[in-house]
């Protein structure tokens, strides 16, 4: 089917020339596509617990002209019937994508969780990807990753509570129009797919082949993240050569939707 995204029955992409078509793939992956004119084509990866709409007010502020393709990743929103299982079986369905998508290698740009894929799909099949943006990606396993877990199980049916959706919202700083979206997400993710996704979140470490990256990377962390994000992001800097490692003041963990103006103008002027 061919559609331009809508929010509250309106158009939210506003710029001409951005005509989206939503279809699931052979993986049974939902994505969202948009051919622009220039060759350079743009894949989106959102973090666990939100899904594809969370790029949308980064895609109102950049140009039209590039061609983009944008996941809801397995066990969020419109993939919710396939259950996330691991990062390693989310990045294979990833490769068949592209696989399957005839153009030149891509950029991909990741948030959080999304990010930690952007870092393994570039690691794995650098014949695949160009460059790649990384917001927000944690880089080194965190402690007691059972307690978290317990923890979040006994937690998870909260998610599923408007009351407590609309406060979650805003710490993700999720904006009002969005929240319609957000509590979809939030109801129909399994708890399957949330300790799968949050347990490979905060055991993630970088993989070796990081460092043979032949392309462009660019690390953005946000100036009142925890401390281990700023860590994170230095030592995914160190660890490949064409990285650059950059804070963004004045926010925390959710720079595409806090400031996607500020991104937009941050990755065009990074992008070819």
């Amino acid at each position: 089917m061919d559609y331009k995204i809508c929010l509250n029955e309106q158009p939210y992409i506003k710029r001409t020339g951005m005509s989206w078509r939503g279809s699931v793939d052979t993986s049974g992956v939902y994505v969202e596509t948009t051919i622009g004119l220039k060759e350079e084509t743009l894949l989106l990866l959102h973090g666990g617990g939100v899904a594809g709409w969370m790029w949308r007010p980064l895609l109102e502020q950049l140009e039209t002209d590039y061609s983009f393709l944008v996941p809801d990743l397995p066990g969020h929103d419109h993939s919710a019937n396939l259950p996330y299982r691991s990062h390693q079986q989310t990045v294979n369905t990833l490769i068949s994508l592209f696989e399957g998508y005839e153009g030149s290698p891509v950029t991909v740009i990741g948030f959080s969780l999304g990010a930690q894929l952007a870092i393994l799909l570039a690691s794995q099949r650098p014949d695949l990807v160009e460059r790649v943006g990384i917001i927000s990606a944690q880089a080194k396993p965190a402690k007691w990753p059972a307690a978290t877990l317990a923890t979040l199980r006994m937690a998870a049916p909260l998610a599923k509570n408007e009351h407590f959706a609309r406060a979650q919202a805003k710490e993700l700083f999720i904006p009002s129009a969005l929240f319609p979206a957000y509590l979809r997400t939030s109801r129909s993710l399994s708890l399957e797919t949330l300790l799968a996704s949050v347990g490979e979140n905060i055991r993630f470490s970088i993989p070796e082949s990081w460092a043979e990256f032949p392309g462009d990377s660019l690390v953005l962390v946000g100036e009142a993240e925890r401390p281990m994000m700023r860590t994170s992001a230095n030592l995914l800097a160190d660890s490949q050569s064409g990285c650059e490692a950059e804070i963004v003041a004045d926010c925390g963990h959710g720079i595409p939707l806090q400031r996607p103006g500020w991104l937009a103008q941050r990755l065009q002027a990074w992008l070819p």
